[in-house]
């Protein structure tokens, strides 16, 4: 076998090849659109050389030409691109009263979302009908089970360090909750994940700018992740971040955990739904399209509350705050001002509004998150080692 010596270290043929495969299908990746000659002179590598790796991935079926870009002279050339749903992970985020599924592309985008009300139950009758869900979604979608990466899961409750089970789940009451409840009735590799980690990990990839970040996940229930070196931080028993049971009130109402006057009584949807006595979307409804003083000032209350959880937040880890999850999409910039001005107050160390993120996607946060580290594993693949 013919051997390349490249400074110090050898390589051989077959791993050049690799090495230049990566390279190329990385840089149609980042451009999104390129043409042959413009990955040669990028990457700096001989046209014959490019043209080979293109010919393997179009066979691969990992790119495809779209189309022709802007003629400057001679003939177009061909928009090269990536095919964005060769490879897709599935993700699941369960919750006390239903459960959602998502298909995430190599992009790391959504392509077919679907919720199920079936509440969880410590049953094989309940993970039989979650796994039956899947595979039907992934029928229902003409998804080929080759392009499958595998089938991640995103649970309210503590994961274990190995990720084989569930160590707290007052939530839902699924202590002891196991990967293998999924896992053995699924053709697909399988992970377990806690959901706030998973919203992290989504947010880190919107915000891949960001070495360090505090993520507080806005769902029915509250959560919180740290973000540290570019990756979440777990902690020593998984609980880093986890700060929807910091009590700001000694005297207020009793949290699932036992405790009184958690942030969870007072920021999560669950308890915005109670105070109000509607729900999320009525809520906000009302509150947009009328003059209700009372919805209003309940309002302001839960941004109140919710400035004492970013303020504390951000005294321990000094770096931006993402507001994720189920309500962050019904945050107007009017509430994020308003949020500012009470985190401010009184504050030593005033947080600047570019410091203060708002997530996207909604209720599906947790299951898009988990479901991107099978397509981080993938993409992850192509790099030179």
């Amino acid at each position: 076998m013919e051997v390349l010596v490249m400074g110090e270290k050898s390589i051989t043929t077959i791993a050049l090849k690799k090495i230049n495969r990566g390279k190329v299908y990385q840089h149609v990746y980042r451009m999104r659109g390129v043409s042959k000659q413009q990955i040669a002179a990028s990457l700096q590598m001989g046209i014959s050389t490019v043209s080979q790796n293109l010919i393997i991935l179009e066979q691969e079926g990992l790119i495809e030409r779209n189309g022709y870009l802007e003629s400057t002279g001679g003939r177009k050339a061909n928009l090269l691109q990536i095919v964005s749903d060769a490879r897709i992970s599935i993700g699941i985020g369960i919750l006390k009263n239903m459960f959602h599924i998502v298909a995430v592309n190599l992009y790391g985008e959504a392509i077919q979302t679907e919720t199920f009300p079936v509440p969880y139950q410590k049953s094989d009758a309940y993970y039989t009908e979650v796994t039956d869900k899947i595979k039907q979604f992934i029928k229902k979608n003409d998804y080929d089970e080759a392009k499958i990466l595998g089938v991640s899961i995103a649970s309210q409750g503590i994961i274990s360090p190995d990720g084989s089970h569930v160590t707290y789940g007052a939530i839902m009451g699924n202590t002891d909750m196991k990967l293998s409840d999924f896992a053995d009735r699924l053709p697909y590799p399988c992970r377990l994940e806690h959901d706030s980690a998973a919203a992290a990990y989504l947010e880190l990839w919107n915000h891949p700018e960001l070495d360090s970040a505090a993520v507080i996940l806005l769902n029915r229930n509250l959560g919180g992740a740290v973000i540290t070196n570019h990756s979440v931080h777990n902690g020593v028993s998984m609980r880093s971040g986890v700060i929807e049971h910091i009590c700001i009130h000694p005297d207020g109402p009793m949290c699932y955990c036992g405790n009184y006057g958690c942030l969870e009584t007072y920021c999560s949807a669950n308890a915005l739904e109670k105070n109000s006595g509607l729900t999320v979307k009525e809520f906000f409804s009302k509150l947009r399209t009328s003059e209700n003083v009372n919805l209003l000032q309940m309002w302001r209350n839960y941004l109140g509350n919710l400035a004492i959880a970013v303020k504390n937040f951000n005294l321990i880890i000094d770096s931006p705050i993402i507001l994720s999850g189920y309500l962050a999409p019904y945050l107007k910039e009017e509430d994020i001002e308003y949020l500012l001005s009470q985190i401010n107050t009184f504050n030593p160390f005033p947080i600047k509004r570019n410091l203060l993120l708002v997530g996207t996607h909604g209720q599906y946060t947790p299951a898009i998150g988990t479901a991107l580290s099978y397509i981080a594993e993938f993409l992850n693949s192509f790099t030179m080692k």
